[in-house]
């Protein structure tokens, strides 16, 4: 267990609630906050056996906590943060990084023209990703105003929530198979609904103590990836890679900890220049 050097960066004893924990950058936002001192909570809809092997977590003093949480629903999220607080008080740091995206290896029925795209996917993704989101930020931002102890709330963006994605990007889809993929409509309308929740939040819990604030992140780099969409979305990345999973703890650290008090309202963008062109 380590906090690093400064103590201004520390989390150490911070409860903590992280959504879709068990995800590529969740589990690294995860590890990174244990690793420094924090108690975490991980959520996820089902439940975790072993959350500590899952996560490659060594967790000798109980400071890892799996919840069976849908954000999607009140009561679910309601329970779930009931028993966070009965185990070590209330959140002061809560990261909404669940959601739900459409990789390029999605069917066509959910990555078609926007023109033919499923009303009832756009629902479904609209309500993990900004309905599922404000309930959680509603539910945790009250119980630290009610405790009276502030906090910190992150809510995890995404540079399709910026900009529109580029689709030439996924055009290889259609020469090699057949079938084109669009990048849905669905997930860039609900991450840019993130925005400006985030600002409300800001300014309505502002004299309270609760910051609220975004973190933009761009693609990160998986195995399973297919080789033409790496090298097509690197021709368009002005650092010339896409992210490695860990590269956002340090900015999520920073969202945390006291080092970014002064900060809320705002959207901290760590995308290797993408949103620079």
């Amino acid at each position: 267990m380590s906090e690093g050097l400064d103590p201004l960066f520390s989390v150490r004893d911070k409860v903590v609630v992280v959504t879709g924990g068990f995800g590529q950058i969740g589990a690294e936002f995860v590890r990174s906050l244990h690793q420094r001192g924090a108690r975490v909570a991980v959520t996820s809809r089902s439940e975790v056996a072993d959350p500590a092997a899952r996560l490659g977590i060594d967790d000798p003093d109980g400071r890892l906590l799996a919840l069976a949480m849908d954000i999607t629903d009140q009561a679910s999220v309601d329970a779930g943060l009931d028993r966070v607080a009965e185990t070590w008080g209330v959140p002061t740091v809560v990261v909404n990084n669940a959601g739900l995206d459409t990789q390029p290896s999605a069917p066509p029925e959910v990555s078609g023209p926007f023109e033919e795209f499923p009303v009832e996917v756009f629902r479904e993704v609209v309500d993990t990703n900004l309905v599922g989101t404000f309930l959680v930020t509603q539910a945790a931002g009250r119980r630290m105003r009610d405790a009276g102890v502030g906090g910190s709330i992150v809510n995890v963006g995404s540079i399709y929530g910026m900009v529109s994605p580029v689709q030439d990007i996924y055009a290889y889809k259609a020469e090699d198979t057949g079938i084109p993929f669009i990048k849905p409509v669905a997930y860039s309308a609900a991450k840019s609904g993130l925005y400006n929740l985030t600002r409300y939040c800001a300014t309505y819990w502002g004299r309270a103590g609760i910051r609220v604030n975004t973190l933009t992140p761009s693609g990160v780099r998986r195995d399973t990836q297919d080789a033409k969409f790496q090298a097509n979305y690197i021709a368009r990345m002005p650092i010339g890679r896409m992210a490695e999973a860990d590269e956002y703890n340090g900015a999520l650290v920073f969202l945390a900890s006291d080092a970014s008090t002064y900060m809320t309202g705002s959207n901290l963008v760590v995308d290797g220049g993408w949103t620079a062109w």
